[in-house]
């Protein structure tokens, strides 16, 4: 039997090393986890942040989980309405951003297949 238990708010925030703190907080924790197929991070934007840029992949599908708040999320050129409990699942190849409610928003994403490398395509300022 193998496991790993790590909680996710002690996994190293990566946004301030990217000037993105602290409007945005984002805690990739795949690598701590030790997983070798699925990913998942923690994120939180205070009210009205939007994530500065859209992004997709190559191969990885992801699962959207609203824990708190509220928001909207931008799919390739439909806007819908997310709160909390709500689960959006995003093909690969669908460019995708979120944008905080008035109370902000915290959520995980879920990803897999992964890969060894990243298969993120980002596009800075993709929802204008």
């Amino acid at each position: 039997m193998s496991y790993t238990v790590y909680n996710l708010k002690e996994v190293d925030d990566a946004a301030p090393a990217f000037g993105l703190s602290p409007e945005l907080e984002a805690r990739f924790a795949r690598k701590p986890l030790q997983s070798k197929q699925v990913a998942i991070s923690y994120q939180r934007l205070l009210p009205g942040v939007r994530i500065p840029f859209g992004h997709r992949h190559a191969a990885q599908e992801e699962i959207y989980v609203v824990l708190a708040g509220s928001g909207r999320m931008k799919l390739d050129d439909e806007v819908v309405d997310v709160q909390r409990w709500d689960a959006v699942r995003v093909d690969a190849e669908t460019m995708r951003d979120l944008e905080a409610g008035p109370d902000g928003v915290e959520f995980l994403a879920i990803g897999a297949p992964i890969g060894e490398h990243n298969d993120a395509e980002m596009i800075n300022d993709w929802w204008t």
